[in-house]
């Protein structure tokens, strides 16, 4: 039986993987505040063996305690100031807040702009470059599969967290000449942090961001070809000529700029499920890119029954799956998800994924 690391690279490069690859975790949030029994959630994750071979009684209190030491950014609140000089703010410690001041608000404002410091800064949190090395090989010598990457909103995101989402969608629709100035600073300084990933040599790089919305692209397929699509094509080369896997990543409906996306080099897409439509996937995308698929956690799984919820993992596999791979299943459930719906999915990615898989 081949191991977990060589089925997961088998899935992505279409090799014949012997199951469908599937991760799950719970947000580092504080589960008793919003109304769980830590004892009920921590009791399912030790059951499904599978996805949480490891996992332990006080796991969640210890991630929820680690937040403030690994990510000072989840932390509800105090306001940061990342990298880029954008001022974050949350609610909820453990989940990912919104952008509140702008530092490129003005274009005046762009005068002098610096970027970060690779070298100790992926641009949201500080970096550890040797720890990372030594966390390589580490992974290596246990022959655990390591992923490395940039920092989620690595692009389009970025030029949005420091122009805001109008001033971006105008700038682009005005052919605003200092917006490629901005997008060459944001991308020579990604391709800085991904050359250093490079040189640990991971088994995957991830590039995510967001694209879309609930039923549309958050630009036009048009203005993603023009600005976007360029940045990723110089993320993609240098990593792919490496010989490392590149994961891609969008939230939201992006069918209509899927051409493109794939065009850019990717050799994995997490996408979500419901938002695309299963049938879209398996027309328009299944064999054109392996589909690292993000398990809906807004209405079945929060709202379903057990049997619907496990109905769906069912047609995700069968109608996405194939012998020669190209399919991973991911799921990270939020409150105010029923402890009992999440053990639901946990089940079914097990028992159609691993258990009960043919190709």
């Amino acid at each position: 039986m081949i191991t977990h690391r060589e089925n997961m690279i088998a899935a992505y490069r279409f090799r014949g993987p012997e199951w469908v690859p599937i991760t799950a975790g719970l947000p580092w949030v504080d589960w008793a505040a919003a109304g769980y029994d830590v004892d009920e959630l921590e009791s399912i994750c030790m059951k499904r063996t599978i996805l949480f071979p490891e996992f332990k009684k006080g796991t969640l209190a210890k991630n929820h305690a680690s937040v403030a030491e690994t990510r000072p950014d989840l932390v509800a609140g105090n306001k940061y100031t990342d990298g880029w000089q954008c001022v974050w703010k949350t609610n909820l410690t453990g989940m990912v807040g919104a952008v509140v001041e702008h530092p490129l608000n003005d274009w005046a404002s762009f005068k002098g702009f610096t970027p970060p410091d690779p070298d100790k800064t992926d641009g949201v949190v500080s970096v550890d470059w040797q720890t990372l090395t030594k966390m390589r090989k580490e992974a290596a010598n246990s022959g655990r599969f390591f992923c490395g990457g940039l920092p989620h909103g690595h692009t389009f995101l970025r030029i949005q967290d420091m122009r805001g989402y109008e001033n971006v969608v105008f700038d682009m629709a005005d052919e605003e000449p200092l917006l490629n100035d901005l997008l060459k600073m944001v991308t020579d300084f990604n391709c800085e942090i991904v050359k250093r990933w490079i040189t640990i040599n991971p088994d995957m790089i991830a590039i995510p961001e967001d694209l879309g919305m609930q039923t549309s692209p958050m630009l036009s397929p048009e203005h993603f070809h023009r600005y976007i699509a360029p940045a990723y094509n110089r993320l993609t080369k240098p990593i792919k000529e490496a010989g490392v896997i590149v994961h891609e990543h969008s939230d939201g409906f992006i069918m209509p700029m899927m051409d493109d996306i794939i065009a850019t080099g990717g050799d994995v897409i997490n996408m979500q499920d419901l938002v695309n439509g299963i049938d879209n996937m398996a027309q328009h995308v299944k064999g054109r890119i392996a589909i690292d698929l993000d398990i809906d956690r807004q209405n079945i799984t929060v709202n379903g029954t057990p049997q619907e919820i496990d109905d769906h993992i069912r047609e995700c596999v069968e109608k996405l799956s194939a012998p020669e791979g190209g399919l991973s299943l991911f799921y990270q459930p939020w409150a105010p998800t029923p402890a009992e719906n999440m053990d639901a999915v946990f089940n079914a990615m097990e028992k159609y994924c691993v258990i009960e898989y043919k190709k």
